[in-house]
């Protein structure tokens, strides 16, 4: 497990400003290394901000965008082309915007795709498409160099939810059902894979979610505080506005 910090802004609309451009870096000096990246998005409100951030961003071109891989945490399992699905969001707030391969892009199953309406079998497939994207051999997943994260109010990160099943999966990927924010049937990435990426970052904004993340640096447990029990090998970042970072330990912030 690599080093832990903590960022705190002023506002959310800085914080996604910040995440943005942090985005861009990585990407940049991902591809100098390798010559790819390769990134986990997310859904939700900050997501989409820092989205179309990224879209504003005049710096947005040093990146080689056909060569980055994109991924998914989690997805809604609702039919293609739903507002609700996080691609959607994604590809408005950002990806329609960019020369993308899309031969890289790696949107989860719908739940009118190949699979039907089965969301376990559209999670093996996406486990599948996972391997077939790994270093030749036993590995399972590919190199993430960055997942990110939203932070729920109950502290749920991607689709893994307090008490949940999907808190126990090992699988890499897992179906989720009876969520208890709508919709009720979802496709995660578990904990397990979630903690192979170089870097992970966390990112919650409002004072709605200052107890989530309160509970989740003071270590609370994995199964009750899911976001307590996500790490990147190299770092986990915690990128939070100040009203989210309330009920964090001041020794443990560093304010920009």
């Amino acid at each position: 497990m690599g080093e832990t910090s903590v960022i705190v802004h002023s506002d959310a609309k800085v914080l996604a400003q910040a995440a943005a451009a942090r985005l861009v870096v990585k990407l940049i000096d991902a591809q100098a290394a390798r010559g790819f990246a390769s990134v986990v998005l997310t859904g939700g409100r900050m997501a989409a901000t820092v989205y179309e951030a990224v879209a504003g961003m005049p710096a947005r071109d040093a990146v080689d965008w056909s060569r980055v891989d994109l991924w998914w945490g989690d997805e809604r399992f609702v039919p293609s082309g739903d507002p609700e699905r996080n691609e959607v969001l994604a590809r408005e707030a950002l990806l329609d915007a960019l020369p993308l391969d899309p031969a890289r892009v790696h949107p989860m199953p719908p739940s009118d795709g190949p699979d039907g309406d089965d969301p376990e079998a559209a999670a093996a497939r996406y486990a599948q498409m996972l391997a077939a994207a790994a270093k030749p051999g036993t590995a399972q997943l590919p190199h993430f160099d960055v997942l990110i994260l939203g932070v729920g109010e109950d502290g749920h990160v991607a689709s893994i939810f307090p008490e949940h099943p999907s808190a126990y999966e090992t699988r890499p990927v897992s179906a989720v059902r009876g969520s208890p924010k709508p919709p009720p049937v979802r496709i995660t990435l578990t904990l397990p894979t979630i903690n192979t990426a170089e870097e992970v970052w966390l990112m919650a904004a409002g004072p709605e979610k200052s107890s989530a993340v309160g509970m989740a640096m003071a270590g609370g447990g994995p199964v009750q505080v899911p976001a307590s029990g996500v790490h990147g090998v190299e770092r986990t970042l915690w990128l939070l506005d100040r009203a989210a970072a309330a009920e964090v330990a001041p020794k443990l912030r560093s304010l920009r």
